[in-house]
């Protein structure tokens, strides 16, 4: 997917719905953690050098995992990010706490629009048994595919 360096700037610049300075670990690095302030931004999860205004790198988060690594030796407050099309795709951050770490597990994973779509028909689906009407009726929208549970985007 191709995006425009400026757009994905301003994004960047937007306020954040969680940040924080964190250990990083990208793929081509190995085993090298590097602190990076770590942004999150409606569903891209930016991320700077410490003494930098302009973002190194982003991450949709879409079509990825994001889990809880097993404790090691190293550290017990880490996770991942994976991408199921690339699972060598990994990007591994290490939280100052086990109490960060869920709380920023829980923030990634809610940032996605496949998240925000299912969360969408669940709650439609729950106003429609207790109103008996179709909330996006009104709006015209009500038959679009992308309002579909049984609809999956390729």
């Amino acid at each position: 997917m191709r995006y425009n360096e400026r757009e994905l700037l301003s994004l960047s610049r937007q306020p954040a719905e969680k940040a924080a300075e964190i250990l990083m670990r990208v793929p081509k690095k190995g085993s090298v953690l590097k602190k990076r302030l770590v942004k999150l931004v409606v569903n891209f999860l930016f991320y700077f050098r410490t003494d930098e205004a302009e973002p190194i790198g982003a991450l949709l988060l879409e079509h990825c995992r994001i889990t809880k690594e097993e404790e090691n030796v190293f550290s017990i407050s880490e996770f991942c990010i994976r991408f199921i099309e690339e699972p060598e795709r990994k990007y591994c951050f290490e939280c100052d706490s086990e109490e960060q770490c869920q709380e920023w597990i829980e923030a990634l994973k809610r940032a996605s629009y496949e998240f925000m779509r299912r969360s969408l028909i669940f709650y439609r689906n729950e106003i429609q048994k207790m109103t008996g009407k179709d909330p996006l009726e009104q709006f015209g929208i009500s038959e679009e595919a992308r309002f579909q549970l049984a609809s999956r985007k390729q």
